[in-house]
């Protein structure tokens, strides 16, 4: 499966974001999709991980209020809405995905098989 990832860009602190994870190569059916991201000079964060068959999610903690998941199934598309956008928001997102993920082994990057290009969020204060 291919994933292309979008919609990152350049907000003011307050401001909201819609990133997409779009997938061509097969459906998303049995798959366990995440968003990851990435600040400079820091290492790869859990941001949250979706169940495609069931919707199941799992966020980090920090991030819950803010961020939501959702989906196109017709689109085999996945979407990260981002809301109250803060500085420390500034990152390279990426959506990753493999088949059949346990729920408990959704934060960890290094189980996913594929992953997007990233998109770069720019979060001014």
């Amino acid at each position: 499966v291919q994933l292309q990832a979008s919609g990152g860009g350049l907000v003011q602190a307050g401001g909201s974001l819609r990133l997409s994870c779009a997938a061509s190569g097969q459906p998303l059916s049995g798959y366990s999709l995440a968003w990851f991201r990435q600040a400079p000079g820091k290492g790869r964060e859990f941001v949250v991980g979706f169940q495609w068959n069931g919707g199941t999610t799992k966020y980090a903690d920090s991030l819950k209020d803010r961020f939501t998941i959702s989906r196109d199934i017709t689109k085999n598309t996945l979407y990260l809405q981002m809301n109250s956008l803060k500085p420390e928001d500034t990152a390279v997102y990426y959506c990753a995905a493999r088949s059949r993920i346990i729920f408990s082994m959704l934060g960890d990057p290094s189980v996913y098989d594929y992953w997007g290009q990233g998109t770069l969020v720019t979060v001014s204060s």
